[in-house]
């Protein structure tokens, strides 16, 4: 590959691969390839834009020898071994106020859905049954929200929350002093005294895998509804099954899943999550942050970015 040399592995907004052109670098448009062709050409490549499609491991970074710029459009780090970049000089630019305000939305939107039985009367009116009473719903206000994690979207979906009559507090381990007046900041103690409904918003690592196991949720003293759209294995899903039945948590809205895309799973697993599905539980595909406008905004940040980058390579 040239001097200046990008990969884009991922799809973006589609005039994307002509704005990148035109800043000067050499772009090679590999949106349309699979994970192992882009690992392949990846080691002669300067700069990567990526999403999801590729995991960058140790010992893929350590073989990409001219590597020097990783720039995630989007929230999440997990796909790629920060640490192994950082020994390399490989910089990584993550991306998260690109998509905050669709997850933002998207949690608000699953919120009311599933306290006001949203999902269940539809497919039931559908069906020609009006069952009023067996889905009277519960109202927001008056109730306290529990946001783990306060960055990009936590304080997002904070904020679309002040208008409810909610009371929020948030918890947030690597953060103090949240400047919001609408948002009490408190300890996980707290929170789980006071928490009616639980969002969860933190990048997944080694601490916060399987978060929300039998242990955290025996530390709640309501009965909470939970929504997760950080990654699915933040919940320990076979605690949040056996939770869901004994009714300590009424419900959940959950974006993300353990095992997401729901492929080639083991035949225990497939029985754990068609369990998980007869419970109360609101679902989508991962698509929190995937909104026209959050795309746009993420394609335009990527821009900024490799021009800024590329600017200081002249």
């Amino acid at each position: 590959m040239p001097q200046n040399s990008w990969i884009l592995a991922d799809p973006f907004s589609d005039w994307l691969p002509q704005k990148l052109a035109d800043i000067g670098i050499s772009l090679w448009d590999f949106s349309s390839k699979s994970p192992a062709f882009i690992e392949e050409k990846l080691t002669d490549a300067e700069g990567l834009i990526l999403s999801s499609k590729i995991k960058l491991s140790a010992s893929l970074l350590e073989k990409s020898k001219s590597l020097r710029y990783i720039i995630r459009g989007g929230s999440g780090l997990e796909n790629i071994d920060v640490s192994a970049a950082k020994k390399q000089n490989i910089r990584v630019i993550s991306l998260p106020q690109g998509n905050r305000d669709a997850v933002a939305e998207h949690a608000a939107g699953m919120l009311l859905m599933l306290l006001n039985n949203l999902q269940r009367s539809d497919s039931e009116v559908r069906n020609f049954l009006w069952n009023r009473e067996q889905n009277r719903g519960s109202e927001l206000w008056n109730k306290t929200v529990g946001i783990i994690g306060f960055g990009n979207t936590g304080s997002a979906f904070a904020n679309r929350l002040t208008g409810f009559g909610c009371r929020i507090i948030a918890y947030d381990k690597y953060k103090t002093g949240i400047d919001n007046p609408w948002v009490e900041q408190v300890s996980l103690e707290t929170l789980q005294q006071h928490t009616d409904i639980l969002s969860f918003h933190v990048p997944l690592t080694s601490e916060t895998y399987h978060l929300g196991n039998n242990s955290f949720w025996d530390k709640f003293a309501k009965k909470i509804w939970v929504i997760n759209l950080s990654r699915g294995a933040v919940i320990d899903t076979a605690a949040l099954l056996q939770n869901l039945k004994a009714n300590k948590i009424a419900g959940a809205a959950l974006d993300v899943l353990e095992d997401e895309p729901l492929t080639n799973l083991t035949e225990q697993k497939q029985t754990l999550y068609q369990q998980l599905f007869t419970q109360n539980v609101v679902l989508s595909p991962h698509i929190g942050g995937w909104s026209f406008e959050s795309k746009e905004r993420i394609s335009k940040l990527i821009i900024a970015e490799v021009a800024q980058l590329y600017a200081k390579l002249l």
